[in-house]
Protein backbone atom coordinates (compact mmCIF):
# COMPACT_ATOMS: atom_id res chain seq x y z
CA UNK A 1 0.00 0.00 0.00
CA UNK A 2 1.26 3.46 -0.94
CA UNK A 3 0.17 6.09 1.57
CA UNK A 4 -0.27 8.77 -1.09
CA UNK A 5 -3.71 9.66 -2.46
CA UNK A 6 -6.04 12.38 -3.75
CA UNK A 7 -9.34 12.79 -1.91
CA UNK A 8 -12.37 14.95 -2.69
CA UNK A 9 -15.84 15.22 -1.12
CA UNK A 10 -17.17 18.57 -2.34
CA UNK A 11 -20.77 17.83 -3.38
CA UNK A 12 -23.45 20.20 -2.07
CA UNK A 13 -26.39 17.93 -1.16
CA UNK A 14 -29.87 19.17 -0.30
CA UNK A 15 -31.35 16.18 1.49
CA UNK A 16 -34.90 15.71 2.71
CA UNK A 17 -38.47 14.87 1.83
CA UNK A 18 -40.17 17.49 -0.34
CA UNK A 19 -37.01 19.34 -1.35
CA UNK A 20 -37.70 18.94 -5.06
CA UNK A 21 -39.64 22.17 -4.66
CA UNK A 22 -36.25 23.93 -4.38
CA UNK A 23 -35.17 22.76 -7.85
CA UNK A 24 -35.67 26.07 -9.65
CA UNK A 25 -33.90 28.04 -6.92
CA UNK A 26 -30.79 25.89 -7.19
CA UNK A 27 -30.83 26.06 -10.99
CA UNK A 28 -30.94 29.84 -10.84
CA UNK A 29 -28.21 29.92 -8.19
CA UNK A 30 -25.75 28.22 -10.56
CA UNK A 31 -26.66 30.54 -13.43
CA UNK A 32 -29.23 28.54 -15.39
CA UNK A 33 -31.88 30.44 -17.28
CA UNK A 34 -32.95 27.71 -19.68
CA UNK A 35 -32.16 24.25 -18.31
CA UNK A 36 -32.70 20.96 -20.12
CA UNK A 37 -34.06 18.17 -17.95
CA UNK A 38 -32.50 14.85 -19.01
CA UNK A 39 -34.14 11.62 -17.94
CA UNK A 40 -35.02 8.19 -19.32
CA UNK A 41 -38.03 7.18 -21.39
CA UNK A 42 -39.79 5.39 -18.57
CA UNK A 43 -39.59 8.33 -16.18
CA UNK A 44 -40.53 11.03 -18.68
CA UNK A 45 -44.33 10.72 -18.38
CA UNK A 46 -44.38 9.98 -14.64
CA UNK A 47 -45.84 12.39 -12.10
CA UNK A 48 -42.53 13.02 -10.32
CA UNK A 49 -40.95 14.16 -13.58
CA UNK A 50 -43.87 16.33 -14.62
CA UNK A 51 -43.88 17.89 -11.16
CA UNK A 52 -40.20 18.77 -11.51
CA UNK A 53 -40.95 20.37 -14.89
CA UNK A 54 -43.83 22.28 -13.27
CA UNK A 55 -41.42 23.66 -10.64
CA UNK A 56 -39.05 24.85 -13.36
CA UNK A 57 -41.82 26.27 -15.51
CA UNK A 58 -43.41 28.18 -12.64
CA UNK A 59 -40.08 29.88 -12.01
CA UNK A 60 -39.75 30.99 -15.63
CA UNK A 61 -37.13 28.38 -16.56
CA UNK A 62 -39.25 26.51 -19.12
CA UNK A 63 -40.05 22.79 -19.17
CA UNK A 64 -37.64 21.39 -21.75
CA UNK A 65 -37.02 17.65 -21.52
CA UNK A 66 -34.84 15.11 -23.30
CA UNK A 67 -35.70 11.47 -22.61
CA UNK A 68 -34.15 9.40 -25.41
CA UNK A 69 -32.02 7.52 -22.90
CA UNK A 70 -31.51 3.76 -22.87
CA UNK A 71 -31.16 1.71 -19.65
CA UNK A 72 -27.42 1.48 -20.38
CA UNK A 73 -26.88 4.88 -22.04
CA UNK A 74 -24.73 4.93 -25.16
CA UNK A 75 -22.99 7.32 -27.50
CA UNK A 76 -26.04 7.58 -29.77
CA UNK A 77 -28.13 8.79 -26.82
CA UNK A 78 -25.34 11.23 -25.97
CA UNK A 79 -25.12 12.67 -29.48
CA UNK A 80 -28.89 13.17 -29.57
CA UNK A 81 -28.84 14.80 -26.14
CA UNK A 82 -26.06 17.21 -27.06
CA UNK A 83 -27.95 18.14 -30.23
CA UNK A 84 -31.13 18.82 -28.23
CA UNK A 85 -29.12 20.91 -25.76
CA UNK A 86 -27.53 23.03 -28.48
CA UNK A 87 -30.63 23.32 -30.69
CA UNK A 88 -32.67 24.46 -27.70
CA UNK A 89 -30.15 27.08 -26.62
CA UNK A 90 -29.90 25.57 -23.15
CA UNK A 91 -27.40 26.71 -20.53
CA UNK A 92 -27.54 23.92 -17.95
CA UNK A 93 -28.73 20.39 -17.29
CA UNK A 94 -31.02 18.90 -14.68
CA UNK A 95 -29.89 15.27 -14.58
CA UNK A 96 -33.00 13.47 -13.33
CA UNK A 97 -33.53 9.78 -12.65
CA UNK A 98 -31.60 6.63 -11.94
CA UNK A 99 -28.11 5.89 -13.13
CA UNK A 100 -28.97 6.12 -16.82
CA UNK A 101 -30.59 9.56 -16.65
CA UNK A 102 -27.96 10.91 -14.28
CA UNK A 103 -25.01 9.60 -16.29
CA UNK A 104 -26.40 10.75 -19.64
CA UNK A 105 -27.40 14.15 -18.27
CA UNK A 106 -23.95 14.79 -16.85
CA UNK A 107 -22.34 13.68 -20.10
CA UNK A 108 -24.58 16.02 -22.14
CA UNK A 109 -23.56 18.98 -19.97
CA UNK A 110 -19.91 18.03 -20.41
CA UNK A 111 -19.89 17.24 -24.12
CA UNK A 112 -21.85 20.36 -25.04
CA UNK A 113 -18.58 22.25 -24.69
CA UNK A 114 -16.22 19.78 -26.39
CA UNK A 115 -14.95 19.35 -29.95
CA UNK A 116 -13.19 16.01 -29.40
CA UNK A 117 -15.06 12.67 -29.32
CA UNK A 118 -16.28 11.47 -25.95
CA UNK A 119 -13.89 8.49 -25.96
CA UNK A 120 -10.97 10.93 -25.71
CA UNK A 121 -12.05 11.57 -22.11
CA UNK A 122 -12.10 8.00 -20.88
CA UNK A 123 -10.85 7.58 -17.30
CA UNK A 124 -7.32 6.73 -18.37
CA UNK A 125 -4.35 8.57 -16.90
CA UNK A 126 -4.75 12.30 -17.35
CA UNK A 127 -7.00 12.13 -20.41
CA UNK A 128 -9.49 14.37 -18.59
CA UNK A 129 -7.08 17.27 -19.02
CA UNK A 130 -7.85 17.20 -22.76
CA UNK A 131 -11.22 18.78 -22.09
CA UNK A 132 -12.12 22.39 -22.73
CA UNK A 133 -13.60 23.53 -19.42
CA UNK A 134 -15.09 26.81 -20.63
CA UNK A 135 -18.08 25.25 -22.35
CA UNK A 136 -19.03 22.69 -19.70
CA UNK A 137 -22.57 23.48 -18.57
CA UNK A 138 -23.61 23.46 -14.91
CA UNK A 139 -25.45 20.42 -13.56
CA UNK A 140 -28.12 19.98 -10.91
CA UNK A 141 -28.67 16.30 -10.14
CA UNK A 142 -31.89 14.78 -8.87
CA UNK A 143 -31.74 11.02 -8.17
CA UNK A 144 -35.01 9.08 -8.27
CA UNK A 145 -33.51 5.73 -7.26
CA UNK A 146 -31.15 4.72 -4.47
CA UNK A 147 -28.33 2.83 -6.11
CA UNK A 148 -25.73 4.24 -8.47
CA UNK A 149 -24.78 7.35 -6.52
CA UNK A 150 -24.02 9.08 -9.81
CA UNK A 151 -25.47 12.24 -8.29
CA UNK A 152 -22.23 12.67 -6.29
CA UNK A 153 -19.83 11.28 -8.89
CA UNK A 154 -17.27 12.77 -11.24
CA UNK A 155 -17.83 10.30 -14.07
CA UNK A 156 -20.42 8.81 -16.39
CA UNK A 157 -20.57 5.28 -17.77
CA UNK A 158 -21.35 5.38 -21.50
CA UNK A 159 -21.62 2.31 -23.73
CA UNK A 160 -19.82 2.34 -27.06
CA UNK A 161 -22.58 1.28 -29.45
CA UNK A 162 -20.08 -0.13 -31.96
CA UNK A 163 -17.86 -2.22 -29.66
CA UNK A 164 -20.54 -2.85 -26.99
CA UNK A 165 -18.11 -1.90 -24.25
CA UNK A 166 -18.84 0.32 -21.28
CA UNK A 167 -16.47 3.25 -20.87
CA UNK A 168 -16.00 5.40 -17.78
CA UNK A 169 -15.82 9.04 -18.88
CA UNK A 170 -14.22 11.26 -16.23
CA UNK A 171 -13.79 14.92 -15.51
CA UNK A 172 -13.94 16.83 -12.20
CA UNK A 173 -16.68 19.05 -13.66
CA UNK A 174 -18.98 16.07 -14.08
CA UNK A 175 -19.64 16.68 -10.40
CA UNK A 176 -23.06 18.35 -10.04
CA UNK A 177 -23.08 21.84 -8.61
CA UNK A 178 -26.04 20.85 -6.42
CA UNK A 179 -27.70 17.52 -5.72
CA UNK A 180 -31.27 17.28 -4.45
CA UNK A 181 -31.91 14.02 -2.58
CA UNK A 182 -35.65 13.86 -2.00
CA UNK A 183 -36.68 10.38 -0.80
CA UNK A 184 -40.29 11.04 -1.79
CA UNK A 185 -39.17 10.67 -5.42
CA UNK A 186 -38.21 7.03 -4.77
CA UNK A 187 -41.51 5.95 -3.21
CA UNK A 188 -42.93 4.71 -6.49
CA UNK A 189 -40.01 2.44 -7.38
CA UNK A 190 -41.12 -1.12 -8.19
CA UNK A 191 -39.78 -3.90 -5.98
CA UNK A 192 -37.41 -5.20 -8.65
CA UNK A 193 -35.85 -1.75 -9.10
CA UNK A 194 -35.67 -1.22 -5.34
CA UNK A 195 -33.81 -4.50 -5.07
CA UNK A 196 -31.47 -3.94 -8.00
CA UNK A 197 -30.54 -0.37 -7.13
CA UNK A 198 -30.17 -1.25 -3.45
CA UNK A 199 -27.80 -4.09 -4.26
CA UNK A 200 -25.83 -1.71 -6.48
CA UNK A 201 -25.34 0.59 -3.49
CA UNK A 202 -24.27 -2.40 -1.40
CA UNK A 203 -21.82 -3.53 -4.11
CA UNK A 204 -20.26 -0.06 -4.22
CA UNK A 205 -19.77 -0.02 -0.46
CA UNK A 206 -18.52 -3.61 -0.32
CA UNK A 207 -15.99 -3.24 -3.13
CA UNK A 208 -14.75 0.11 -1.87
CA UNK A 209 -14.31 -1.40 1.59
CA UNK A 210 -12.31 -4.32 0.15
CA UNK A 211 -10.19 -2.26 -2.25
CA UNK A 212 -6.48 -2.41 -1.37
CA UNK A 213 -5.88 1.30 -1.94
CA UNK A 214 -5.33 3.78 0.89
CA UNK A 215 -8.36 5.89 1.73
CA UNK A 216 -9.43 5.60 5.38
CA UNK A 217 -12.26 8.11 4.99
CA UNK A 218 -13.84 6.10 2.21
CA UNK A 219 -13.23 2.96 4.22
CA UNK A 220 -15.38 4.29 7.04
CA UNK A 221 -18.06 5.63 4.71
CA UNK A 222 -18.27 2.27 2.93
CA UNK A 223 -18.70 0.41 6.20
CA UNK A 224 -21.52 2.63 7.41
CA UNK A 225 -23.10 2.48 3.96
CA UNK A 226 -23.24 -1.31 4.24
CA UNK A 227 -24.92 -0.96 7.62
CA UNK A 228 -27.60 1.32 6.21
CA UNK A 229 -28.31 -1.14 3.40
CA UNK A 230 -28.50 -4.03 5.86
CA UNK A 231 -30.94 -2.15 8.08
CA UNK A 232 -33.12 -0.42 5.51
CA UNK A 233 -33.08 -2.16 2.12
CA UNK A 234 -35.32 -5.02 3.31
CA UNK A 235 -37.70 -2.43 4.78
CA UNK A 236 -37.82 -0.38 1.58
CA UNK A 237 -38.37 -3.56 -0.43
CA UNK A 238 -41.19 -4.75 1.84
CA UNK A 239 -42.95 -1.38 2.03
CA UNK A 240 -42.14 1.09 -0.72
CA UNK A 241 -43.90 3.89 1.16
CA UNK A 242 -41.56 3.61 4.18
CA UNK A 243 -40.08 7.09 3.81
CA UNK A 244 -37.50 6.55 6.56
CA UNK A 245 -36.14 3.47 4.81
CA UNK A 246 -36.21 5.26 1.45
CA UNK A 247 -34.25 8.18 2.91
CA UNK A 248 -31.56 6.01 4.46
CA UNK A 249 -31.18 4.11 1.18
CA UNK A 250 -30.64 7.39 -0.65
CA UNK A 251 -27.87 8.12 1.84
CA UNK A 252 -26.37 4.67 1.34
CA UNK A 253 -26.37 5.15 -2.44
CA UNK A 254 -24.54 8.47 -2.21
CA UNK A 255 -22.14 7.04 0.36
CA UNK A 256 -21.30 4.11 -1.91
CA UNK A 257 -20.39 6.40 -4.79
CA UNK A 258 -18.34 8.65 -2.53
CA UNK A 259 -16.60 5.60 -1.06
CA UNK A 260 -15.56 4.13 -4.37
CA UNK A 261 -13.03 6.87 -4.81
CA UNK A 262 -11.09 4.12 -3.00
CA UNK A 263 -11.74 1.70 -5.86
CA UNK A 264 -14.12 -0.94 -7.14
CA UNK A 265 -13.33 -4.49 -8.23
CA UNK A 266 -14.32 -7.67 -10.01
CA UNK A 267 -18.03 -7.39 -9.21
CA UNK A 268 -18.16 -4.34 -11.45
CA UNK A 269 -15.60 -5.49 -14.00
CA UNK A 270 -17.70 -8.63 -14.59
CA UNK A 271 -20.98 -6.71 -14.55
CA UNK A 272 -19.98 -4.06 -17.08
CA UNK A 273 -19.51 -6.36 -20.11
CA UNK A 274 -22.66 -8.30 -19.21
CA UNK A 275 -24.67 -5.08 -19.17
CA UNK A 276 -23.08 -3.79 -22.36
CA UNK A 277 -23.78 -7.00 -24.31
CA UNK A 278 -27.06 -8.20 -22.79
CA UNK A 279 -28.48 -4.88 -21.53
CA UNK A 280 -29.10 -6.29 -18.06
CA UNK A 281 -29.89 -4.14 -15.04
CA UNK A 282 -26.53 -3.11 -13.61
CA UNK A 283 -27.37 -3.46 -9.93
CA UNK A 284 -29.09 -6.81 -10.38
CA UNK A 285 -26.09 -8.07 -12.35
CA UNK A 286 -23.79 -6.97 -9.53
CA UNK A 287 -25.95 -8.86 -7.08
CA UNK A 288 -25.75 -12.10 -9.05
CA UNK A 289 -21.96 -12.11 -9.43
CA UNK A 290 -21.29 -10.93 -5.86
CA UNK A 291 -20.97 -14.34 -4.11
CA UNK A 292 -18.51 -15.88 -6.62
CA UNK A 293 -16.35 -12.73 -6.44
CA UNK A 294 -16.40 -12.77 -2.64
CA UNK A 295 -15.21 -16.37 -2.66
CA UNK A 296 -12.51 -15.56 -5.22
CA UNK A 297 -11.23 -12.63 -3.13
CA UNK A 298 -11.38 -14.49 0.19
CA UNK A 299 -7.61 -15.02 0.57
CA UNK A 300 -7.04 -11.26 0.49
CA UNK A 301 -10.12 -9.98 2.35
CA UNK A 302 -11.04 -12.60 4.94
CA UNK A 303 -9.88 -10.63 7.97
CA UNK A 304 -11.29 -7.37 6.66
CA UNK A 305 -14.69 -8.93 5.99
CA UNK A 306 -14.67 -10.51 9.44
CA UNK A 307 -14.21 -7.04 10.94
CA UNK A 308 -17.07 -5.70 8.83
CA UNK A 309 -19.28 -8.60 9.88
CA UNK A 310 -18.65 -7.78 13.53
CA UNK A 311 -19.61 -4.14 12.97
CA UNK A 312 -22.75 -5.18 11.11
CA UNK A 313 -23.81 -7.58 13.85
CA UNK A 314 -23.22 -10.68 11.71
CA UNK A 315 -21.67 -13.66 13.49
CA UNK A 316 -19.34 -16.18 11.89
CA UNK A 317 -16.71 -13.95 10.32
CA UNK A 318 -16.23 -14.28 6.55
CA UNK A 319 -18.51 -17.32 6.30
CA UNK A 320 -21.23 -15.54 8.22
CA UNK A 321 -20.96 -12.50 5.95
CA UNK A 322 -21.07 -14.68 2.84
CA UNK A 323 -24.18 -16.43 4.09
CA UNK A 324 -25.73 -13.03 4.91
CA UNK A 325 -25.21 -11.91 1.29
CA UNK A 326 -26.95 -15.06 0.06
CA UNK A 327 -29.82 -14.47 2.47
CA UNK A 328 -30.14 -10.79 1.50
CA UNK A 329 -30.28 -11.69 -2.19
CA UNK A 330 -32.89 -14.38 -1.59
CA UNK A 331 -35.06 -11.96 0.37
CA UNK A 332 -34.95 -9.52 -2.55
CA UNK A 333 -35.77 -12.17 -5.18
CA UNK A 334 -32.34 -11.81 -6.81
CA UNK A 335 -31.73 -14.76 -9.15
CA UNK A 336 -28.88 -17.14 -8.38
CA UNK A 337 -27.51 -17.12 -11.92
CA UNK A 338 -27.08 -14.69 -14.80
CA UNK A 339 -28.96 -17.10 -17.05
CA UNK A 340 -32.15 -15.85 -15.41
CA UNK A 341 -31.29 -12.39 -16.81
CA UNK A 342 -30.89 -13.79 -20.32
CA UNK A 343 -27.12 -14.24 -20.27
CA UNK A 344 -25.72 -17.21 -22.20
CA UNK A 345 -22.48 -19.18 -21.96
CA UNK A 346 -21.52 -18.64 -25.59
CA UNK A 347 -19.79 -15.29 -25.00
CA UNK A 348 -17.81 -16.03 -21.83
CA UNK A 349 -14.43 -15.66 -23.57
CA UNK A 350 -15.45 -12.29 -25.02
CA UNK A 351 -16.82 -11.00 -21.71
CA UNK A 352 -13.76 -12.20 -19.80
CA UNK A 353 -11.46 -10.35 -22.19
CA UNK A 354 -13.53 -7.20 -21.63
CA UNK A 355 -13.61 -7.65 -17.85
CA UNK A 356 -9.85 -7.74 -17.32
CA UNK A 357 -9.35 -4.42 -19.10
CA UNK A 358 -12.29 -2.72 -17.42
CA UNK A 359 -10.97 0.17 -15.28
CA UNK A 360 -12.61 -1.28 -12.17
CA UNK A 361 -10.56 -4.50 -12.41
CA UNK A 362 -7.46 -2.75 -11.06
CA UNK A 363 -9.12 -2.24 -7.69
CA UNK A 364 -9.80 -5.91 -7.06
CA UNK A 365 -7.91 -7.28 -4.03
CA UNK A 366 -6.83 -10.35 -6.05
CA UNK A 367 -5.51 -9.97 -9.59
CA UNK A 368 -8.26 -10.63 -12.11
CA UNK A 369 -6.57 -12.72 -14.78
CA UNK A 370 -8.24 -13.86 -17.98
CA UNK A 371 -8.60 -17.40 -16.69
CA UNK A 372 -10.01 -16.16 -13.38
CA UNK A 373 -12.58 -14.02 -15.21
CA UNK A 374 -13.64 -17.00 -17.33
CA UNK A 375 -14.01 -19.14 -14.20
CA UNK A 376 -16.05 -16.47 -12.43
CA UNK A 377 -18.37 -16.07 -15.41
CA UNK A 378 -18.82 -19.82 -15.65
CA UNK A 379 -19.72 -19.92 -11.97
CA UNK A 380 -22.16 -17.03 -12.37
CA UNK A 381 -24.06 -18.20 -15.47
Amino acid sequence: MTITANWSYPTAIKFGAGRIKELADHCKAVGMKKPLLVTDRGLAPMAITQNALDVLDAAGLGRAIFAEVDPNPNDRNLDAGVKAFKDGGHDGVVAFGGGSGLDLGKAVAFMAGQTRPVWDFEDVGDWWTRASVEGIAPIVAVPTTAGTGSEVGRASVITNSVTHTKKVIFHPKFLPAVTICDPELTVGMPKVITAGTGMDAFAHCLEAYCSPFYHPMSQGIALEGMRLVKEYLPRAYKDGTDIEARAHMMSAAAMGAVAFQKGLGAIHSLSHPVGAIYNTHHGMTNAVVMPPVLAFNRPAIEDRIAAAAAYLGISGGFDGFYDYVLSLRAGLAVPDKLAALGVGTDRIDEMAAMAIVDPTAGGNPVELTLEAAKTLFAASI
